[in-house]
């Protein structure tokens, strides 16, 4: 099955040939600055599985973890698309919401929650890992 994603002002059309390998709510402090305050939500897909249209913008830093992040984001409207590990380049993630079925996959755990304001609330029914946990195969 195809799903699709993109941007607010449609600059940045994305399809993706497979399913959803998991998801997870993070609360890195990096994360925090993508969402304005919040954790995001990240759904994980094979990278080759990915295609998209339009400018795609790529910022680049280095996670606590000391992997190069890679994060893309279209330049016309600023939404958050992308982010890729230099640890496992054969993954990418999507932003929950820049699928267009932004409830394709719910998180499966929260992350980083050492990381979190004291006013974040996290779902108890979800596993939570203080930092980084291990990397979805």
């Amino acid at each position: 099955m195809s799903h699709k994603a993109g941007c607010l002002c449609g600059a940045v059309k994305v399809t993706i040939d497979a399913e959803p390998l998991g998801a997870r709510h993070c609360w890195c402090r990096l994360c925090q600055y993508l969402s304005a305050g919040g954790g995001t939500v990240n759904v994980i897909f094979p990278a080759d599985a990915i295609a998209s249209e339009g400018e795609i913008r790529w910022i680049e830093g280095v996670a606590e973890s000391g992997n190069t992040m890679r994060r893309g984001f279209c330049p016309a409207c600023g939404t958050q698309i992308f982010s890729q590990s230099s640890g496992r380049p054969h993954l990418m993630i999507v932003r929950a919401g820049a699928l267009d079925d932004p409830g394709l996959a719910a998180p499966g755990s929260v992350i980083w929650t050492a990381a979190a304001p004291g006013w974040a609330h996290f779902d108890p029914a979800l596993p939570q890992v203080e930092r980084q946990p291990p990397p979805i195969a």
